[in-house]
């Protein structure tokens, strides 16, 4: 893919070359001379200019990317600049880093913003998803298609247990997408079986977690999911 990244931090480099380790064609968009230091990931494009101006990223071809991340220190920034590579240049996906918690609420499609990437929120993510066995959470929200990347770890007296894939019924609007076993990542096939312990990936919109949670955990999941919050 080719990916512009605005904003050449230690975030916005640090995204970048882990998208070129992963082979993908970067271009770094950066508006201060001083933060221009093309040693420091030496296989990236890198352009001097404003990202939040429209003839710089006329200029950078920002309509020939697949994805543009925008990952300045500053929400305003980072807005205008998912709103104009939606709007001005229809780029299929956009991602934007979200620097103020409080700030989150307008990161959503009207601003252009397909996925938004929270450090708290995605730091309490993880931390939930250490420590949580026998509930569902809620790793990262894709504003777009209002669908949410979600995780269950299997308890042993969750109803499936022991029972291939293709016998659990899932609602519509929920898919399982991976299954993490110890070290392993592994792709559902309908025939596996799934075993106590498992983390289960699943996206799926909002209006169906309560569903997937009493799918794979039982009914009463859902009730003491609801007198919790």
């Amino acid at each position: 893919m080719r990916i512009a990244i605005a904003g050449a931090g230690n975030v916005g480099r640090s995204i970048a070359q882990e998208l070129i380790d992963n082979g993908h064609q970067v271009m770094l968009i950066e508006r201060q001379p001083k933060m221009l230091r093309p040693d420091r990931v030496p296989a990236a494009e890198w352009v001097l200019a404003d990202a939040c101006e429209l003839a710089s990223l006329e200029e950078a071809n920002i309509a020939g990317c697949d994805v543009v991340v925008a990952a300045t220190g500053d929400d305003k920034v980072n807005l205008v600049v998912s709103l104009l590579a939606k709007t001005e240049f229809a780029v299929p996906r956009v991602v934007a880093r979200v620097n103020r918690a409080e700030n989150e609420w307008l990161f959503t499609e009207q601003w252009g913003v397909d996925v938004a990437v929270s450090k708290p929120r995605v730091m309490a993510a993880l931390v939930e998803e250490a420590v949580t066995v026998g509930d569902l959470v809620r790793l990262m929200t894709f504003r777009q298609g209002e669908a949410n990347l979600v995780e269950i770890t299997l308890p042993p007296s969750a109803p499936y247990v022991g029972q291939p894939i293709h016998a659990v019924p899932l609602p519509r609007d929920a898919a399982l997408v991976a299954i993490l076993r110890g070290k392993r990542v592994l792709v559902p096939s309908p025939d596996d079986p799934i075993e106590a312990g498992d983390e289960l990936i699943f996206v799926c919109t909002a209006a169906v977690e309560d569903d997937v949670r009493a799918v794979i955990l039982g009914p009463a999941s859902v009730e003491r999911g609801n007198d919790q919050g």
